[in-house]
């Protein structure tokens, strides 16, 4: 084993909603088959807010909690069973603490593990704070060479990866994303590797047109007048009351769409009659199994995914209201906010 990091540093805890402190952190050794990582940055998102705010579904989060789902650090111990090859990779890790012997766990859908739901961050301590104990199995090693601060931003990528594998893109399709948020934005480059005839990206924001430009989209608008109706594949990742309709609406007949936002209660529904008439595919995502993880971080490390260009604040961890505040902001000019350790 490796020395452990040196001084205790300090730790966000979530005791309830709306109240928050900064403490003293202790590593937790590792056990058998644990790693012990030094956190690099930890991402925040809308599920974050959730968290902090009060208002994620019952059963997905557990208080207190210390937040942080999205990371990437450096092993710096393991535990007994664990390669000591492992200590000094900069590594990110999945989140889901699946039970491995139940039939979703065999079939490779992790995230539908029927032992019950368990996360990083929001019912198991998460990565905002400077280290992170946690099984080695669910780490993912990054080449030598690899931008930590943008490798923060993998566990949103390997939920578009599980998007895309889902949608199965092909060369020459017209392809449409809803939303230009980071999701979207990370789907943009996915799809775009895929060869489309046509990847439009429906964002009202006109300050997110120029990245979706670069990443590979062939035109950006505002509304989805023109495109009903056209697109062979959707990805709709926007979450918001109405995206998920919006997108369903310009699939063409035996178009195929993939949800990945989840919306907040009381959002518009879709219109069965509409889906089996037009015989439309329909999927959709919860969070990242393994081989999305695997796609998303060889992508990664092949130089296909820029996701430091998403990174537009990094702030320290006694930020967090600030860093909670920008992330729900509405502004077009925010986009993934970092904690750092």
């Amino acid at each position: 084993m490796s020395r452990p990091p040196g001084g205790p540093g300090l730790a966000v805890v979530i005791d309830a909603p709306g109240v928050h402190r900064l403490v003293p952190h202790e590593p937790v050794p590792p056990g058998p088959g644990e790693a012990l990582v030094r956190v690099h940055a930890s991402g925040v998102c809308g599920s974050d807010r959730e968290v902090y705010g009060g208002t994620r579904p019952e059963g997905y989060m557990r208080y207190p909690v210390v937040p942080g789902h999205e990371w990437s650090g450096t092993v710096a111990e393991v535990g007994e069973g664990v390669p000591e090859g492992l200590l000094g990779r900069k590594v990110v890790g999945e989140g889901f603490r699946n039970c491995q012997s139940c039939e979703r766990c065999h079939t490779g859908d992790t995230t539908l593990c029927t032992a019950g739901y368990d996360e990083t961050g929001f019912t198991r301590p998460g990565a905002m704070a400077p280290t992170l104990t946690l099984p080695a199995r669910l780490l993912h090693v990054l080449p030598d060479d690899a931008d930590l601060t943008a490798a923060a931003l993998l566990e949103p990528a390997a939920c578009v990866a599980a998007a895309t594998l889902a949608a199965a893109p092909r060369p020459g399709e017209r392809v449409a994303v809803v939303g230009a948020g980071a999701l979207g934005l990370i789907a943009v480059q996915l799809l775009a590797l895929s060869s489309p005839a046509e990847l439009h990206v429906l964002e009202p924001r006109r300050e997110r047109a120029e990245l979706a430009r670069e990443f590979g989209a062939t035109g950006v608008v505002e509304s989805a007048a023109g495109l009903e109706g056209r697109c062979d594949l959707v990805v709709e990742a926007a979450g918001a009351p109405g995206s998920a309709r919006t997108a369903v609406s310009l699939a063409r007949r035996g178009g195929r769409v993939v949800l990945t936002g989840i919306p907040a209660p009381g959002a518009a529904g879709l219109d069965p009659t509409a889906l089996v008439t037009g015989r439309l595919t329909l999927h959709t995502v919860f969070g990242a199994p393994p081989t999305a993880w695997a796609h998303a971080v060889r992508a990664f490390g092949a130089g296909l995914l820029d996701l430091g260009a998403l990174v537009t604040h990094e702030l320290p961890l006694g930020a967090f209201p600030q860093a909670i505040e920008l992330v729900g902001s509405g502004d077009p000019k925010v986009g993934k906010v970092l904690l750092r350790p």
